[in-house]
């Protein structure tokens, strides 16, 4: 089974987004506190990780950064889930790492069809 990461402090959007993906067989784990995301990445080695840019203490963008510079887990899947849907707040967000990105409101096809690109539901 692909694990998903959750990197989100609100607290609706992981049960939304964990419901989603468990009823799709995928493995979720939920991380509210961008202090301990890249931790909880390296103990967890998720298959992707679904970034919330917007987070309170460290951006989900300066996050990115950090897991890009760490050797250990560079190459874990990131996609960016955010409510900045313009071109340049796009491009920043590629340019900082993410290897896709995701629109708040989130459309479900859609939503599925972006994480199944980095981790199957079922292996």
């Amino acid at each position: 089974m692909s694990t998903v990461l959750i990197v989100e402090d609100n607290e609706m959007n992981v049960r939304l987004f964990s419901d989603l993906l468990k009823s799709k067989g995928y493995g979720v784990i939920a991380c509210t506190d961008s202090t301990k995301a890249v931790q909880t990445i390296k103990e967890n080695r998720p298959d992707v990780v679904l970034m919330d840019i917007q987070m309170p203490e460290i951006s989900g963008l300066e996050l990115t950064k950090r897991i890009r510079a760490d050797k250990s887990i560079r190459e874990t899947k990131i996609v960016a889930v955010s409510a900045f849907a313009m071109d340049e707040d796009i491009e920043r967000i590629r340019a900082a790492g993410c290897d896709d990105y995701i629109s708040k409101p989130i459309e479900i096809n859609s939503f599925f069809k972006t994480v199944e690109q980095y981790a199957s539901p079922v292996n």
